[in-house]
């Protein structure tokens, strides 16, 4: 009876190991981007080395959908772990309740740009919205601010602008029309349209990244509002493409985790791995877009460096996520209105 029982406890004790080896290997996040070389680059800065690190499989997913992650949460079915969003809607997400508060016993808050985390979101990375422009369109001419966007007698030619009703457009407007960066907001949404009133039918709108850097590097467009990393790729390709960095607006992709996530614990882990020095450096080096920890730029490649927002702090501003977050649902309603107008 004793040989049995001790026999049971051994076969006990094997299964269980086997069981828990078994759960431990089947342990896995559900990432979800936006897709395209953002999301590739994603995988290979933060995936792959956390799953070959910690033994956790990272399953790729996208793009982000906004309208999904909160149905998922509401019908208690998430299939999500961890999310790459805007920055005003992780503020917005986080006061509906969508998302789970982060663990930072294993993130390490301190050493990200306070811009860039609260209690419900890490940075995924920072960009800023930058003037670009043709220079065969445009020949001597280099323009310097938001102002030349309006100014289509010096500057002739289309203009390319990013046709969400999110943090930028109105901020540029607002900025050429001659208010100062530390006035913007509360926005004046009256001055605003009435200023994109004035090329209102010089503008061709984007919204996607290639399709903003096609129409700059056709000449469609003869200069426009884009994100950084697109005009340093078509830089990097040999377009004709200038950039002016004064006014730059930083916007930022947050990382959150779907309130009820199955897999909260690996969650927060890769959330701290992505957020690292390393991970952000890495990552950033492939992209031209901004690390948000503190100790990343150290780890910048050098000749890259002078291409990210990092080095134009002096002419940043960073817009507003939070009054983004609260008043974007009423602005967006103003701003499709006025698009078929």
């Amino acid at each position: 009876m004793v040989l049995n029982k001790r026999a049971t406890a051994v076969l006990f004790a094997g299964l269980l190991a086997t069981v828990t080896h078994a759960a431990l290997a089947a342990e896995s996040v559900n990432f979800v981007s936006w897709g395209g070389s953002t999301q590739d680059a994603q995988k290979q800065a933060w995936a792959d080395p956390f799953s070959k690190a910690s033994g956790i499989t990272v399953v790729q997913d996208g793009p982000t959908d906004y309208g999904k992650l909160k149905a998922m949460v509401e019908s208690g079915n998430v299939q999500w772990d961890v999310v790459d969003v805007e920055a005003d809607f992780a503020l917005r997400a986080a006061a509906e309740g969508l998302l789970e508060p982060l663990d930072f016993s294993v993130i390490q808050r301190d050493k990200i740009d306070p811009r860039f985390v609260s209690d419900h979101g890490v940075g995924s990375f920072f960009f800023s919205f930058v003037l670009g422009y043709n220079e065969g369109k445009l020949g001597a001419a280099k323009p310097q601010d938001w102002t030349a966007l309006f100014d289509t007698k010096t500057y002739p030619g289309k203009r390319a602008l990013y046709k969400w009703p999110s943090p930028g457009v109105l901020e540029l407007a607002l900025l050429a029309d001659g208010v100062p960066a530390d006035k913007l907001y509360p926005l004046d949404l009256d001055r605003a349209f009435k200023k994109l009133d004035t090329i209102k039918k010089d503008i061709v709108w984007w919204g996607g990244g290639a399709q903003s850097q096609q129409l700059l590097a056709s000449g469609e467009v003869s200069m426009g509002q884009f994100w950084n990393g697109r005009i340093h790729a078509l830089q990097e390709d040999g377009a004709p493409v200038g950039v002016s960095w004064k006014q730059n607006l930083v916007m930022a992709d947050i990382l959150v985790v779907p309130k009820g996530t199955k897999n909260k614990a690996a969650a927060m882990k890769f959330l701290a791995s992505a957020s690292s020095a390393k991970g952000q450096a890495d990552f950033s080096n492939l992209t031209a877009y901004a690390p948000v920890n503190i100790d990343s730029v150290q780890r910048l490649d050098s000749v890259l460096a002078p291409n990210l927002p990092t080095a134009y702090a002096k002419d940043q501003i960073t817009l507003d996520f939070a009054y983004w977050a609260k008043n974007g649902p009423a602005i967006a309603t103003r701003w499709n209105e006025w698009l078929v107008k």
